[in-house]
């Protein structure tokens, strides 16, 4: 295995504990499937989850391989979450194009809305809760 490719594993690796203790205990490292591949990631919600740690960091092209991978994946999103240097998982990018990142932004202001008219107290509970982990 090249140092490139350990680097990367270790990469998926780190963000895949980090998921798993923070988002989703089911979170998983994918097996790759060439052309028809799903992302490097598995259990982030909603994504395909392309893993990225290169020295030479090319978003373009990171974006253009996630948003394909989740069609793959029949997820609605695709990200890139790229290693930043020096630094530990929490500090990683998360990536997307502007027009997936308003897709996902409109998503989560219906379902707000949605929640806030069908149940009030829960959606209060809720944001004072994601505000206060702010």
């Amino acid at each position: 295995m090249t140092a490139a490719k350990r680097k990367g594993t270790a990469w998926e690796s780190a963000l895949v504990t980090y998921l798993r203790e923070h988002h989703n205990p089911g979170a998983r490292r994918n097996a790759q499937m060439g052309r028809l591949d799903i992302g490097d990631i598995d259990g982030y919600y909603l994504h395909a989850l392309e893993a990225k740690a290169e020295k030479t960091i090319t978003l373009s092209s990171y974006i253009a391989q996630a948003n394909k991978e989740a069609v793959h994946a029949g997820q609605p999103y695709g990200c890139a979450v790229v290693k930043r240097r020096m630094k530990g998982t929490a500090d990683g990018y998360v990536v997307r194009d502007v027009a997936t990142d308003v897709r996902l932004m409109n998503r989560m202001r219906d379902m707000e809305e949605a929640l806030q008219n069908r149940d009030f107290d829960l959606w209060y509970d809720i944001d004072k809760e994601h505000r206060e982990a702010a």
